[in-house]
C-alpha cells in the first residue's frame, strides 16, 4: 500500500481528533462553590467547560440562557427526563444564568440565586487558576450585620451591610479604616 500526502495527513488529522476527544472525557469535573449544599451540579471543569443537568421530565425543549453564553444553547434530555450540557470554555468570574424551559425562564435548583439581572438569578462562580482569596479558610472571621435605619430624605426605612473585623468588639481602642460600597442599580 502506497502511502501518500493525503493518507498521512488523514491519520495525523484523526489521531488528533481522538487525543482531543480522550482529553475532553478525562477532563475533571468539579463541584461549583456556588451551589446549593449537596447539589451535584453545575460542575465545572479544569478546562472551565460547565457541566449543567436539570430534571424535567415533561418538558418538550430545554436551553441554557444568560450570561454564561452569547446566545442560549439547546440542551439534551436523557431516558430519565434529565436535561444536560456541557458549555465551552467560559471565562473565569462570576456569571448570571438560567434555564428556558419550553421558553419559561426557570432557575437552576441546584445554584444559589443572587439579585441580579432585577430579580434572583442563578449564579455560578467559575474559579480563576491560582486564585484562592474567595474560599471559606480557617483564619479568624469578622461579622457581616444587617443595619436597619429610617431615612428622613426617602422618607422609608432602608438598610445598610456593615462588615466589621474579627477583633472589632474586643480591641475598641484600634482605628480601623472604612470602606463604603454604593451599588447604583438594581442590584443588591
Amino acid at each position: 500500500m502506497k502511502i501518500t500526502f493525503k493518507r498521512l495527513l488523514i491519520c495525523f488529522l484523526t489521531t488528533l481528533w481522538l487525543n482531543q476527544l480522550i482529553a475532553q472525557t478525562n477532563t475533571s469535573f468539579i463541584t461549583a462553590a456556588s451551589n446549593i449544599t449537596g447539589s451535584e451540579f453545575p460542575k465545572i471543569s479544569d478546562d472551565l467547560r460547565v457541566s449543567l443537568r436539570l430534571k424535567a421530565p415533561s418538558a418538550d425543549k430545554v436551553q441554557l440562557a444568560g450570561g454564561l453564553l452569547p446566545k442560549p444553547l439547546d440542551m439534551a434530555k436523557d431516558e430519565e427526563g434529565n436535561w444536560t450540557l456541557i458549555t465551552p470554555p467560559v471565562a473565569p468570574g462570576f456569571h448570571y444564568y438560567w434555564f428556558l424551559v419550553d421558553g419559561v425562564q426557570v432557575n437552576d435548583p441546584g445554584s444559589d440565586t443572587y439579585h441580579g439581572w432585577a430579580k434572583p438569578t442563578s449564579g455560578i462562580e467559575v474559579p480563576t487558576k491560582g486564585e484562592d482569596f474567595f474560599l471559606v479558610k480557617n483564619v479568624p472571621h469578622g461579622d457581616v450585620r444587617e443595619h436597619w435605619y429610617y431615612s428622613d430624605i426617602t422618607g422609608k426605612w432602608r438598610r445598610a451591610f456593615v462588615y466589621t473585623p474579627p477583633d472589632y468588639e474586643t480591641n475598641y481602642a484600634k482605628n480601623y479604616p472604612v470602606l463604603y460600597l454604593l451599588h447604583g442599580s438594581g442590584e443588591n
